[in-house]
């Protein structure tokens, strides 16, 4: 059986009396590509953090009779037949290219990660099994089961850290939002996994939820300067983000599609902040972000309106999970919110009195290209 972690999927939920949302069919996975994304060229999809073994069993929970009965299947299904299903928004095939994949459990799903990995160790499988798309791993322990570490959980990631598929350490981190584990123990398992990571050079994949005086300081004391860091899902506050990268100079900020909601302003502001801010490598790009679903969770904002318009439904109606086709539609409203970063760079120069900057417009397909960089930085993928 799975284990969840505690977070909410982006889909209707009942309190009291009132109605469920309506239920989405199955073609409703099939997600068209932006409008912008037509007639140029796209960089393929690269999901930085994906949690498949949690999106397929969403994805079975929600269509029991579904067409696919296993994650490779899934994967193939899904992620390279992502198309155009309507007349209504002209989109081209966006495939998936690379997929990292997160095992963040205590005790470890030894037996399922192992299967899946195997399964990708060679070209000639990686084209049977997955459809030619790229499947990598990282694991470590999430902080809402630190709790749960023993001596045992370390031996089976130390193992899983051995194979040809392992790009790097996590999900651990801090989250004070839940408080799922007590923060001290939180504290305690998050240093012993990156005493180890370090000795390993294996490349950090970072939960932080509310916990920014500690994150800092267990970051800034325990990991390298030159490291390289994935700060996943962020949305805590800009000053945070503008620490970790002024110290880091290879941390990058996972962008889910969370940045689309309404009630989460942080990470826009991060986006735009980066945007206008100078590189730190003439030879990379200020925007240091890596593109990322964390599905089944996260699904972009945008893209549920669209889906309701397409399928006639309410606005009560939710996709039942997220997945790595979503990603172009995450890239369009992080173009939007860079866009808007430069525009108001512009405003208070002019305000200043200053002469006014270029305003650049930037494009869903130049941020997918930027993260795709940004992921071979950080991940080797």
């Amino acid at each position: 059986m799975l284990r969840r972690f505690p977070f909410v999927i982006n889909r209707g939920i009942r309190m009291g009396k009132k109605s469920k949302a309506p239920k989405l069919p199955e073609t409703c996975l099939e997600v068209p590509s932006v409008a912008s994304l037509t007639g140029v060229d796209v960089t393929p999809i690269y999901d930085t953090h994906t949690h498949l073994h949690s999106t397929f069993d969403a994805y079975r929970k929600e269509y029991p009779e579904g067409r696919f009965s296993t994650i490779p299947e899934f994967v193939k299904g899904y992620y390279a037949r992502i198309a155009a299903q309507n007349d209504q928004l002209p989109a081209i095939h966006v495939p998936v290219k690379s997929l990292v994949d997160v095992w963040c459990e205590a005790p470890v799903l030894f037996n399922e990660w192992r299967e899946l990995a195997d399964s990708a160790l060679t070209p000639e499988l990686r084209a049977e099994k997955w459809g030619g798309i790229e499947y990598h791993f990282v694991m470590g322990v999430h902080p809402h089961e630190a709790r749960n570490y023993t001596d045992e959980v370390e031996g089976q990631i130390l193992e899983a850290m051995k194979h040809e598929r392992n790009v790097g350490w996590g999900e651990i981190g801090l989250d004070y939002h839940y408080d799922n584990s007590p923060r001290d123990i939180q504290r305690n398992i998050l240093i012993r996994q990156l005493e180890h990571a370090i000795k390993l050079g294996k490349p950090l994949t970072i939960h932080t939820r509310e916990a920014d005086d500690d994150i800092w300081d267990i970051l800034s004391t325990q990991v390298p300067k030159e490291w390289k860091i994935h700060i996943h899902c962020f949305t805590d506050s800009p000053s945070l983000a503008k620490k970790l990268l002024d110290h880091f100079p290879n941390l990058y900020i996972g962008i889910t599609g969370v940045i689309t909601y309404a009630t989460n302003e942080n990470t826009s502001a991060v986006v735009r902040m980066l945007a206008t801010s100078p590189p730190v490598d003439p030879s990379r790009s200020p925007l240091r972000i890596l593109l990322e679903t964390d599905a089944p969770y996260m699904v972009p904002s945008n893209l549920t309106k669209h889906q309701q318009q397409t399928f006639g439904l309410k606005s009560n109606a939710r996709m039942p999970l997220c997945h790595a086709g979503m990603i172009p539609w995450t890239a369009e409203f992080v173009a939007k919110e860079a866009t808007q970063g430069v525009v108001d760079q512009v405003v208070k120069q002019v305000e200043n009195g200053a002469e006014a900057g270029d305003k650049k417009v930037w494009t869903a397909a130049e941020v997918m290209k930027i993260a795709r960089g940004n992921a071979r930085h950080v991940y080797g993928i």
